[in-house]
């Protein structure tokens, strides 16, 4: 990269971080194009009476949750191809998580999935985590898979199962995560099950339903008074014919039975083709029961493809609901839950997770662009044509400049996917961890 021939390399061989004179040094090269970029769409949006420093502001504060279990390639149900110098541990994929947030700092906390990430001592992790600026964000079960060791199996239900043992032991597997999650200074318990059915007639609609909620009753009793429980759903896979939680009411409904501390976490790929996400979105807000996000992308299904690849448009929609309802609400961002839920077959992770976390703020900032004074005259007037105009002229808007500036006022990179390329991040960490390892997750 142009400008950057003589930044060195200086990892730690113990813990690799990028060093903030290394990301000043790469900025400086580029700031002169940048900052007239930005002069230039600081001029325009003001010519339209919207401030180019308070969007930078929204956006500087905007924190994604980086999940542990994306740091490592994913796999397909065909197989999964390895990358390079994946983390090995716990403490490496903090480390990764690191790496990311020093390069944009907008990746502050990490989510961890239990029993995947089971800390070994725990203040030593949280030392670590501290050292990079790191918080720990909801903590994440498993009753999806069987884990060595496992007394019961998962292969047809855990919370839902017809077994109440096999219940049981789905249930103090979710208490022991909420411990974990304690221990770290989490704040929520997240829960996704796969139980469901694949052929008809295998179920009891209502006996599975049932049995959910009475699983999920203790594992709400056993909340910390300031935690939250997020429930998520999903129309199928890995069972075809039905799924427990299969969408957006389903979820909805155990939470209003549980009460307050339970909401609804919305993942982008958990959705029938063609389903008004941003509409779900507007209707969980007005609830007030969305609990956050799992931000990604699909073509078909739960692709888990890099945020914003195949429908940044939509994307933008949600985030049209999503600051609306925050406003209505007056909540700020960080009281919901943002994170990424990628699977990175064939991109680098971390490469792969600086480009999610761009788009989702490029999308925030197109949606802080909508007059929502002339939108809402517009819907009033039934003009149509107009409400359009006014969407699509704030998502045609090239908003990367305020997007660049947030993240270097925050010190971080104004790009950070270049910067980690010219440091060879990636070929670092090959040297550090080798060739074969294989992060835990899916």
């Amino acid at each position: 990269m142009a400008g950057c021939s003589n930044l060195p390399s200086l990892f730690n061989s113990i813990q690799m971080k990028i060093e903030q004179y290394q990301i000043d040094q790469h900025n400086d090269s580029l700031f002169s194009r940048h900052n007239n970029q930005y002069i230039f769409l600081q001029e325009q949006l003001g010519e339209q009476g919207i401030h180019a420093k308070d969007i930078v502001k929204q956006l500087e504060a905007f924190q994604v949750a980086i999940p542990s279990w994306a740091l490592g390639t994913g796999g397909t149900r065909f197989g999964r191809f390895s990358g390079v110098g994946e983390p090995r541990s716990l403490e490496e994929k903090i480390e990764d998580v690191g790496l990311l947030h020093a390069l944009n700092r907008s990746s502050g906390s990490i989510s961890l999935h239990i029993p995947w990430d089971i800390p070994g001592e725990t203040q030593p992790i949280i030392d670590l985590a501290t050292s990079l600026d790191l918080k720990f964000d909801a903590v994440n079960s498993n009753t999806f898979q069987d884990q060595k060791d496992q007394e019961l199996s998962y292969k047809y239900g855990s919370l839902s199962h017809v077994d109440a043992q096999v219940r049981k032991q789905a249930v103090e597997h979710n208490i022991e995560v909420i411990k974990h999650g304690v221990n770290l200074g989490s704040k929520a318990l997240s829960i996704w099950l796969s139980d469901g059915s694949c052929f008809p007639g295998q179920s009891n609609f209502v006996k599975a339903f049932q049995n959910t909620l009475e699983s999920l009753q203790e594992i709400y009793a056993a909340l910390p008074d300031d935690w939250k429980v997020y429930v998520e759903y999903k129309a199928y896979e890995p069972n075809f014919y039905s799924t427990v939680i299969q969408d957006w009411g389903s979820s909805l409904l155990f939470c209003q039975k549980l009460g307050p501390k339970a909401d609804v976490l919305v993942d982008l790929g958990h959705h029938l083709p063609n389903a008004n996400i941003e509409q779900i979105v507007a209707t969980l807000m007005m609830e007030g029961r969305l609990a956050g996000f799992h931000f990604n992308d699909s073509k078909y299904g739960d692709d888990d493809l890099t945020v914003g690849a195949i429908r940044p448009y939509q994307l933008f929609l949600i985030f049209v609901e999503l600051i609306e309802g925050m406003k209505r609400a007056n909540r700020a961002s960080d009281t919901y839950a943002w994170m990424i839920d990628a699977s990175h077959n064939v991109k680098d992770p971390l490469e792969d997770l600086l480009q999610s976390v761009e788009a989702i703020l490029i999308a925030q900032a197109q949606a802080l662009l909508v007059d929502r004074k002339k939108l809402e005259q517009a819907r009033n007037e039934n003009d149509v044509v107009l409400a359009q105009q006014i969407l699509q002229n704030a998502f045609r808007t090239d908003v990367r400049p305020l997007v660049r500036e947030a993240m270097r006022l925050s010190g971080g990179s104004l790009d950070p996917i270049a910067l980690y390329r010219h440091l060879g991040v990636r070929n670092e960490l090959l040297n550090e961890r080798g060739k074969l390892t294989v992060a835990t997750g899916l």
